[in-house]
């Protein structure tokens, strides 16, 4: 497959985008990565396979009040496509950095391809039920993308060329009088190999502890759909899968209690065996799932766990 020139990457943290360091050397013969106020971020930037960093100065400042230098370099440099990872600040910085620029954001990309010097991009539309392609022909290409989209490389020992950008202070700047911790949890569901999904098909945030005990005995992550995460809030934001949550690949998600309604559904097409567990025989899972299992989770998950638990004692003989 023929490659673009350079594809530039960035995000709030290096941390959080190394795999789209890695999707973008699938897509081109060099990744550039623009860093914000910390440059000690390069050498992280390196280690995940970039080939040049571009480091915005500046103290105390916003994300937001970065958006003037970051057009200034992109209309200097002219970068083909720029991959952002999705959050709630990156989509306000696309949309500033599109406007200025004169061309529009792709959200929420599954996909993206080449098409001869053409950019192709799939997301996700009327909340997951559809797909679209859009199509790049020339200029600047602004695409978010979520975790799983890409596959993370490992670190490797790296170096490249670390370029000190010009700093261009806002029109308008907002103090920042203080920064707090958000509360969360760092977990990768989008590089985990074996999940366990709750859904509403819990009765109780208690009732957590019993599909903890399913997930430790299988050596599983635990996530949830978005009314577990975001509804009752008996889970971290961090473990929701769906349309604008975690997009998973892993070698097995077991569904425990979940409707299957589209919109999380797609946070899992790329599992490689769906297991469901639901006690209504009607439920949408059971048209997505490899194996499906009629039964109240009550009553099958602790037999589950005692079977798996004794398979295991049983290889160790």
């Amino acid at each position: 497959m023929a490659k673009i020139r350079n594809i530039w990457v960035t995000g709030e943290r290096v941390a959080d985008f190394g795999d789209l360091i890695a999707g973008g050397k699938t897509l081109a013969d060099s990744v550039s990565v623009v860093v914000f106020a910390d440059g000690a971020q390069a050498a992280e930037a390196f280690a995940a396979g970039a080939d040049r960093v571009y480091v915005v100065p500046g103290q105390d400042l916003l994300l937001e009040d970065y958006v003037p230098s970051f057009q200034n370099l992109l209309a200097r440099e002219k970068p083909r496509l720029l991959l952002l990872k999705t959050s709630k600040r990156m989509r306000l910085v696309a949309g500033r950095l599109a406007a200025a620029a004169g061309t529009g954001v792709i959200t929420d990309v599954t996909a993206l391809t080449l098409e001869g010097e053409a950019i192709i991009g799939e997301h996700m539309v009327y909340g997951g039920s559809a797909q679209r392609l859009e199509k790049s022909d020339g200029g600047l290409c602004l695409a978010l993308v979520g975790g799983g989209v890409f596959a993370p490389s490992p670190p490797v020992a790296g170096s490249g060329e670390v370029v000190q950008a010009d700093f261009v202070a806002p029109a308008r700047q907002a103090k920042l009088l203080e920064r707090k911790p958000i509360a969360g949890e760092a977990v990768n569901l989008a590089a985990a190999k074996k999940v366990v999904g709750i859904g509403r098909g819990l009765a109780r945030q208690e009732d957590l502890a019993l599909a903890e005990r399913l997930a430790g005995a299988l050596g599983a992550e635990m996530a949830c759909t978005r009314p577990i995460a975001e509804g009752v809030n008996w889970m971290a934001r961090e473990r929701y899968i769906g349309v604008s949550g975690a997009m998973l690949k892993p070698d097995y998600y077991l569904a425990v209690g979940i409707s299957g309604q589209v919109q999380h559904m797609v946070g899992v097409t790329g599992a490689k065996t769906i297991i469901a567990i639901n006690n209504d025989k009607n439920a949408a899972i059971f048209k997505y799932a490899d194996y499906g299992l009629v039964a109240d989770l009550y009553t099958a998950l602790p037999k589950l766990i005692d079977l798996i638990r004794e398979e295991r004692v049983n290889r160790k003989e």
